[in-house]
């Protein structure tokens, strides 16, 4: 277990659900490391600022977690937190490793749009 406050995902079935019935999905799959933590927070920060997208993490130990493991936009990913994004049930952008509040903002923007202001 992840222990930030963001949604976890526990199961490739259950990440399927989410990103079905989401039409704008960030997904954070990293462990409680030094890399991670800062792109948690990140997330934490931007949930209620962007409301038209959901956001999650889930555990990069997990089996479950393949999917984003081996997903073909991470497959030669290197370093942790995997960060992807998906539109409308599609994998759209994929990042590895720390990002800063403005990388993150900036794929939300471009994939998803800006949030209501």
């Amino acid at each position: 277990m992840l222990y930030t406050n963001l949604n976890h995902v526990e199961s490739a079935q259950q990440l399927e659900k989410v990103i079905n019935e989401n039409e704008n999905v960030m997904v954070c799959c990293g462990r409680m490391g030094p890399m991670c933590i800062p792109v948690y927070g990140i997330m934490e920060e931007l949930e209620p600022v962007y409301g038209h997208v959901k956001f999650f993490d889930m555990e990069f130990d997990n089996p479950e977690a393949q999917v984003i493991r081996n997903a073909p936009l991470t497959s030669g990913f290197m370093g942790l937190p995997y960060t992807v994004y998906y539109k409308n049930g599609k994998m759209v952008k994929a990042t590895s490793s720390i990002q800063t509040m403005q990388q993150v903002k900036t794929i939300l923007d471009n994939e998803f749009g800006k949030p209501n202001a």
